[in-house]
């Protein structure tokens, strides 16, 4: 779908806000908060990051609220990709993803702030609104650990996972989702040799011993994020 919506109320009156997700029953309920605020107003819907940019252009929105879970790290690619092109338009990830694992990547991607999904609808419209100020929002409980780790009270890496790039990041999820190392390559647009090559250095870094220890980690991985406890 790739959707322009027309706001109940004038739209210039208000913060114009782009919401990308490839569930419908979540963009509608993020619809329906966002329009009963005064101030906000969703202009557009996408549902994959390539409708995304496609319909920004057109949309002219302020502030993309956009989802990670499209497979592989599209959703961090997104970010990427909306910052680079449309500098003026802020974004919010609204993810099951535990922010712990996935909010300073997301920052360092482009993104002015990191929410998860069962956080209440207050918290939701209140990241919206601090993005939308060009302000950084996370948990009290993620900015303390952020600011612990500049002022060398934690140490920077706090999982294994931590250790990988957001490329290696990606092969990781696709292998846990099923996919063949040629498979991966082709979703990539990558040689065979090339994903071997990051299949080898995940290894290294988080010190499994042989391909089937990597199967089972990224299965682990990919079921953790889908299944979160």
């Amino acid at each position: 779908m790739n959707q322009v919506v027309k706001s109940k109320r004038r739209e210039i009156q208000c913060t114009r806000v782009l919401l990308v997700d490839d569930h419908a029953i979540v963009r509608r309920g993020l619809h329906d908060l966002i329009d009963d605020e005064d101030g906000l107003s969703v202009c557009a819907e996408a549902d994959s990051p390539t409708e995304a940019i496609q319909i920004i252009d057109r949309a002219s929105p302020d502030v993309a609220v956009v989802d990670l879970n499209y497979g592989g790290n599209m959703g961090l690619e997104l970010i990427k990709d909306i910052t680079a092109r449309y500098p003026d338009v802020r974004v919010l990830v609204l993810s099951m993803y535990d922010e712990s694992d996935y909010a300073e990547r997301c920052l360092r991607a482009g993104a002015l702030g990191y929410i998860m999904k069962q956080e209440a609808p207050n918290q939701i419209i209140k990241a919206i609104r601090r993005v939308s100020e060009g302000r950084n929002f996370l948990s009290g409980e993620m900015q303390d650990r952020l600011v612990d780790v500049l002022l060398g009270k934690q140490k920077k890496v706090t999982s294994m996972i931590d250790l990988l790039s957001d490329r290696e990041l990606e092969v990781v999820e696709l292998l846990g989702q099923g996919l063949t190392t040629r498979e991966v390559a082709e979703r990539l647009h990558l040689s065979v040799k090339t994903i071997d090559s990051h299949r080898s250095n995940i290894m290294a870094k988080l010190k499994l011993a042989n391909a089937n220890e990597l199967i089972k980690y990224a299965v682990r991985w990919v079921d953790r994020g889908t299944n979160p406890s």
